[in-house]
């Protein structure tokens, strides 16, 4: 991690924030935030299909693809905080909306607490998809060295191609990232900012997810805007390679995200 009081350099901030489609100037961007174990490269679809009115941006973690060489980050605070730095130096503009998908669910809500609470940048919007709200999460443990656990737990989500799974050296490439990120997934505890948002947040989930209803409207105890729910059918990778749904559900949640109604006690679940 850098020195927040240094400058970033260009070099630092397109390691960490990928745009693969230009879009129009004052386009609002949409910043999304991979899985455990996931790149950059898995919001591709959707920017092409958000493009040009959306500037899509996807986050991709130290420790994979061209950034292997770098040590995984096992902590999502820390994560957020480098995230949340690069944001706020970013050239004025519309505010962001966060997008973040299982794992990336997470970090995206830890980033846009630091973007509102500690750099004075409250983003335009949360979408947090696959996750249950922070305050809901089990404790759990992950043994060191187990490897075979990350694997199995990967293949039950659906995530992965099973051949990836099964073959050397594909699984000798994942698996540094991957057990590093669930690390951090399964190490999380919320608390270390404040955790109440004022921008509205949208919660989503596949409906053949194990998730319970509960955990995912508990989103809405995070913010003092307006919360919506959906439900998609899939289990937990239900958006994987966005389809069309998938997609228009993105551009609804995205106006409804930016529309900044008044602060409600009432939640609205769609």
């Amino acid at each position: 991690m850098t020195d927040s009081a240094e400058p970033t350099g260009p070099r630092e901030r397109d390691a960490w924030l990928r745009v693969f489609h230009e879009a129009r100037e004052g386009a609002r961007p949409l910043v999304c935030f991979p899985h455990a174990g996931g790149t950059a490269g898995l919001y591709f679809p959707l920017s092409a299909a958000l493009a040009p009115g959306v500037r899509t941006v996807a986050v991709q973690y130290p420790g994979r693809q061209d950034r292997c060489a770098e040590p995984v980050v096992e902590d999502v605070t820390l994560l957020a905080d480098e995230i949340a730095r690069l944001l706020a130096e970013a050239p004025s503009g519309p505010a962001p909306v966060l997008f973040g998908h299982s794992m990336g669910a997470l970090v995206a809500f830890e980033t846009a607490a630091r973007l509102e609470h500690r750099h004075g940048a409250t983003p335009a919007g949360l979408i947090v998809s696959g996750m249950q709200a922070p305050y809901r999460r089990p404790a759990r443990c992950l043994p060191d060295g187990d490897d075979e656990a990350v694997l199995e737990a990967l293949s039950a989500l659906g995530g992965t191609d099973p051949a990836v799974l099964t073959h050397p050296e594909l699984r000798a490439m994942i698996l540094p990232a991957l057990r590093g990120d669930v690390r951090a997934a399964t190490a999380y505890r919320p608390g270390s900012c404040p955790s109440l948002l004022s921008c509205a947040i949208t919660a989503w989930a596949g409906r053949e997810d194990e998730l319970a209803g509960a955990d995912v409207r508990a989103w809405a105890e995070h913010t003092t805007a307006a919360f919506r729910t959906r439900h998609f059918a899939g289990g937990h990778f239900y958006l994987h390679g966005f389809p069309p749904p998938v997609v228009e559900a993105v551009r609804t949640a995205l106006t409804h995200v930016t529309a900044t109604p008044a602060p409600s006690p009432t939640r609205t679940r769609t």
